[in-house]
């Protein structure tokens, strides 16, 4: 049924469980992976909500940033070939997550796309909203939420 599987994970426990969860469902259906995530690129203004940071501060922060997020899906991919599904690693570099996920599927031509939900409820909710909402209202592919 599915030929190519993005899932989309930030790294935390919750996102670990849809990872999981997609390696198997890969394995399952014999589809591809592309393991994705995005590095968070510095806040540089007030405007971004913080401090302004030193040039070589900030510089430093997003190159840590980058390194994780490329550690943290070539780790997926390992995982994903020792269960025996073939995967794709990528890292975008932006502020705009959701929209990130859904143009990286796009990109790949995935079937599916499957990531966590975080779970926010209340006032963090309404301030901060959801990538995964945002990326279940505006993607055309269809979206798996693993809770």
């Amino acid at each position: 049924m599915f030929k190519k599987i993005l899932v989309a994970t930030d790294g935390s426990p919750l996102s670990e469980k849809a990872v999981a969860s997609a390696i198997g469902l890969a394995r399952q259906h014999g589809a591809e992976l592309v393991a994705f995530t995005v590095a968070r690129r510095p806040p540089h203004s007030y405007m971004d909500g913080t401090t302004i940071q030193q040039t070589t501060e900030s510089e430093n922060i997003d190159k840590l940033r980058l390194e994780k997020a490329h550690a943290m899906v070539a780790a997926i991919g390992e995982r994903a070939s020792a269960s025996g599904v073939s995967c794709q690693a990528q890292v975008a570099h932006s502020n705009q997550v959701a929209e990130s996920i859904i143009a990286a599927a796009e990109k790949h031509a995935s079937d599916l796309i499957v990531m966590a939900s975080h779970g926010r409820k209340g006032i963090g909710r309404l301030l901060l909203g959801s990538e995964t909402q945002h990326v279940l209202t505006h993607s055309t592919l269809p979206v798996l939420v693993l809770r």
